[in-house]
This record gives structure tokens, C-alpha cells and sequence, in this order.
């Protein structure tokens, strides 16, 4: 599909031009970006996403060394702190910044919200958007504070929907145009992978509006097992991304739909 995109992959390495952060959670393998082209070739998509991964911590070189590779076909969300250049990043191509709570395993609300109110302060003059990785709980409970953002929400990975959650509260923001959310990675989700658990959840949200909907497919897909030992370097997990742009195809009830998810949607939100 012409202009079709892919909003969340990550790139990362060779370690030796960009070190990892001490602080990382896990270590990845390496993932080129001739690996990433190869991907979007093999599917068919003509523009990408680089989503700043919580190993570099706020050291954007390597996303940003991408974006500079893949040229106008690309756009990156950056992790930042009081230092960073936004201005420089704008022009790279950096489009959102992402305030990441899940893998921090920060669950208190009001510590969240912070997060949340600052980024969206800093990157609002710029015309920006705020993307976190939280789980719908947070989210949930954070509703009418995420309305009075200055800036849209961008959910990364459904919210990572546990079994039985309640989901009304982003359908709502959905509804309301306040809140994009990333149809990507249910494998992630607290269950065994199942691709047809996420399926309820993505009728409400097609059915609340799916002008602010979205597809990611994870690549490379970082490790989602235990992370006892961060040091050591922990395998992709094993996902079929062509598999998985099946399944959006078959979530969608019309080709209109699936070109604002694939197309219109990412082409406004990123500026491409």
C-alpha cells in the first residue's frame, strides 16, 4: 500500500559507536538499519518509525544516525532529559518524545502524571506528541488529567491489556481524539500469545474511532522474558511480522479502514 507505515521498530548498534546505557534493564542484540529496510521490504511498507528503546537510555545517536540513514521515509520519537536538543532533533525528524513507565515499573499515578505533564510541556511548542509505554491501569486511572493534556497521547502496545481489564477509559480517549493507541505487540500482553485476545479490544477501539488508530509491528521484538541478568544479551523474540499485518487486515472492516491505519493516520500524527 502506497505510504504505508510501520510506527514502531527499533534499531540497535554495533555497541561499539553506541554504548548501551549501565542502567539498562536488558541487553539487546544487535539490529541493523539494512535489517529494518529488508523488513519493510519484505512487507510491502514504504515509511517507518524509530522508537527510541529504554536500553540507550536519553542517548539518541543511534535513532537519530538512523533517521539521517533512511532520510524522509523515517520518523523517530526520542527519550530526553533537561539537555536535550529538541530543535536539532526536529530536524532530524523527531516527532514525539516517549515517556516510558512500564519498563521503569513505575505504577504511581501521580509520579506518572508528572512525567507526563513535563514532557508534554517541553515538546508542545515544537507540535509534538507525548508517547508512553503504561499499562491500561495507569492510563486509566490518569484519564482526565491525559484530557487536559497540550498535546496528543500516543499508547504504545494496546496498554498492555491483562485478562479482564477494563479498557473504557482509553476507548474514551480514542473517542475523543485526545489519545492515538499502537496496535502492535500483543504478544507482550500478561497471557500466553494469543493474537485473538487483543481482538474485543481492537473492535471497541475501530468502533470509537479509527482516526486515531495505529500499527507497529515491534521489530526487532526485544526480549519479553525474565530480565534477571541485564548484562547479559537477551534473544528477539521470535515474532512473524508478516503474520501479524495479516491479522490487523482481518481486525479492519473495510480497505478504507486499513489505509488510515497504515497511511492517513501516521501521516498526520508524524508530519511525513
Amino acid at each position: 500500500m502506497r505510504g504505508a507505515c510501520d510506527c514502531h521498530v527499533h534499531v540497535f548498534g554495533p555497541p561499539g559507536r553506541y554504548p548501551l546505557s549501565p542502567e539498562r534493564r536488558y541487553t539487546p542484540p544487535q539490529a541493523s538499519v539494512e535489517e529494518l529496510l529488508a523488513l519493510q521490504e519484505r512487507l510491502g511498507l514504504e515509511r517507518v518509525v524509530i522508537v527510541q528503546p529504554s536500553p540507550y537510555g536519553t542517548d539518541n545517536g543511534c535513532m537519530l544516525d538512523a533517521l539521517r540513514r533512511l532520510g524522509r521515509r523515517a520518523r523517530g520519537v526520542a527519550v530526553i532529559d533537561e539537555h536535550s536538543s529538541l530543535v536539532s532533533m526536529h530536524e532530524a525528524g523527531v516527532r514525539g518524545v516517549r515517556v516510558n513507565l512500564e519498563t521503569g515499573g513505575e505504577r504511581d499515578p501521580a509520579v506518572a502524571l508528572r512525567k507526563l505533564e513535563q514532557a508534554a510541556a517541553r515538546v508542545a511548542p515544537l507540535g509534538w506528541h507525548v508517547q508512553t509505554f503504561a499499562s491500561l491501569q495507569v492510563l486509566s486511572t490518569l484519564k482526565s488529567s491525559i484530557e487536559a493534556l497540550p498535546v496528543p497521547l500516543v499508547v504504545d502496545h494496546f496498554g498492555l491489556p491483562s485478562p479482564g481489564a477494563d479498557y473504557a477509559a482509553v476507548v474514551s480517549l480514542v473517542r475523543s481524539g485526545k489519545a492515538y493507541v499502537k496496535l502492535s505487540a500483543p504478544h507482550r500482553f500478561a497471557v500466553q500469545p494469543d493474537y485473538a485476545d487483543a481482538e474485543p479490544f481492537v473492535r471497541a477501539l475501530l468502533a470509537a474511532n479509527p482516526e486515531r488508530l495505529l500499527w507497529g509491528s515491534d521489530w526487532p521484538h526485544p526480549g519479553t522474558g525474565p530480565r534477571e541478568r541485564p548484562r547479559d544479551i537477551q534473544p528477539f523474540d521470535a515474532v512473524d511480522d508478516a503474520r501479524a499485518l495479516e491479522r490487523l487486515a482481518g481486525w479492519v472492516s473495510s480497505p478504507a479502514q486499513l489505509e488510515k491505519i497504515l497511511v492517513t493516520n501516521p501521516a498526520r500524527l508524524y508530519d511525513f
